[in-house]
């Protein structure tokens, strides 16, 4: 767990908690569950400075080193989705413009939009540019780490 926490770091300022196991549980059985080898995560810990410049909301779960935001290719995007929710073993936040998704183990929760055919889709509100270049740097930030 400790190498977990290391990988798992803030990507601004390399801060490192130690991990919650049980976002790790809740995303091998996923992947379990999915038939995935690997992930690609592009946020895990997030220092309170780094969760304000992504816009990340005050008590997110980021804060506490117990949520995951994982990339996910299009073709798979609903099936993962909607395997995690089924799951409800915590918040999972669907981001389907982003091409992510949001993992935690903090209460049973889900937002965002997707779904076959745009059954859960929910209209994510337009972001300004200087939004949008931030969501830009911290994905190029993300590729880069990985």
């Amino acid at each position: 767990m400790a190498e977990l926490s290391e990988v798992l770091a803030d990507t601004r300022t390399g801060a490192v908690r130690p991990f919650d196991p049980e976002v790790i549980d809740i995303l091998w059985e996923l992947g379990q569950q999915q038939k995935f080898t690997e992930f690609a995560i592009l946020s895990g810990y997030r220092t309170p400075a780094t969760n304000r410049a992504v816009h990340g909301a005050g008590d997110s779960q980021h804060l506490r080193a117990a949520a995951l935001d994982v990339e996910m290719p299009a073709a798979k995007f609903d099936a993962f989705g909607e395997a995690a929710l089924r799951l409800a073993r915590g918040g999972v936040g669907l981001y389907p413009q982003h091409g992510f998704i949001h993992v935690d183990s903090g209460p049973v929760r889900r937002w965002g939009g997707g779904g076959p055919a745009g059954t859960m889709a929910v209209r994510a509100p337009k972001l300004s540019p200087a939004e949008e270049r931030l969501n830009r740097l911290a994905e190029a930030w993300a590729a880069a780490r990985r």
